[in-house]
């Protein structure tokens, strides 16, 4: 897929979200409007990466994107509960996001928890609503989604990390972490969407897993190094944001050449796991560029 194939291909997937997401969420002026304004206020802006690798993914394997709209919001909503909870005094104290001001800070701290909330109730609601799918379909998108948030995934991972400020963790642990923190959400795409596609067989299945799961990795680390290069170039500064709060990170434990090495190692992975697939994973491959060429 070149370019401007993929541009197009993007642009019409960034389309469904929007109207799909605008859809879910309550209007801004709906009673309580305070809570649904700050709803919709946290819920603008960002990749939306999370969407496009459910619509990339589900296309790969045949679905159609209709019936994929649910789950790509439905991942939107949890990732943007997990930041304005993430973003609170109480995590990692941030007052900028996307940007602008935090929810915390555009709002007030009460409503900011309540956000988080109400959009994570929102998700499943959004999924169990779905009218495109069978009802079996359905339940295991739930149950994707809903593991993955918990304990055992996203939920985990960020308690996992606030456990680990000011410790250096062994790199085995600290992949664990992410593993739960950032990889669980990003592998819980990949699975919503094949749970929307049929005929899909357990080989491509079990392929795009792989494909799943380095992904996430490879994100983190690219995270990693990003913030050190920022750092650098805008601060003068060789550690990072995280590095600096006493976060182990992967550019801490293995040097920014290593960390960068292994992104590139991930990535190029991920795109083996995508050969047997034909034109229709090409958009995921086109994602797979977009990710090594990123700079933010």
């Amino acid at each position: 897929m070149n370019r401007c194939d993929f541009t197009a291909w993007e642009a019409a997937r960034r389309a469904r979200l929007h109207a799909a997401l605008d859809a879910a969420l309550p209007q801004a002026d709906a009673y309580p409007a305070r809570l649904h304004a700050a709803m919709r206020y946290a819920c603008e802006g960002g990749k939306r990466l999370r969407a496009l690798l459910v619509y990339a993914t589900g296309e790969a394997l045949g679905a159609a994107p209709e019936t994929l709209d649910a789950p790509a919001v439905a991942v939107e909503l949890i990732h943007a509960f997990s930041l304005v909870h993430d973003d609170l005094p109480a995590m990692d104290d941030d007052d900028l996001r996307r940007g602008r001001a935090t929810v915390h800070i555009a709002y007030d701290e009460g409503t900011a928890i309540l956000v988080g909330d109400a959009l994570q109730a929102l998700a499943f609601t959004v999924l169990a609503s779905a009218q495109t799918l069978p009802a079996t379909a359905v339940l295991e998108q739930l149950r994707v989604l809903a593991a993955a948030s918990g304990s055992q995934g996203m939920t985990g991972g960020q308690q996992a990390d606030l456990d680990a400020e000011g410790q250096t963790l062994a790199l085995a642990d600290l992949e664990q972490l992410h593993a739960h923190k950032t990889g669980a959400l990003m592998l819980a795409c990949v699975r919503m969407a094949a749970a929307a596609a049929a005929d899909a067989d357990k080989a491509s299945r079990d392929r795009l897993d792989a494909f799943g799961t380095a992904v996430g990795l490879a994100y983190q680390i690219q995270d990693d190094v990003l913030d050190v290069e920022g750092s650098t170039a805008s601060l003068g500064k060789t550690a990072g944001k995280d590095a600096a709060t006493g976060k182990s990170t992967y550019v801490r434990l293995m040097g920014l050449a290593q960390a960068r090495d292994r992104v590139l190692h991930l990535l190029r992975d991920s795109e083996r796991l995508l050969e047997p697939l034909d034109a229709r994973a090409d958009p995921l491959r086109a994602l797979i560029d977009r990710l090594l060429r990123r700079s933010s």
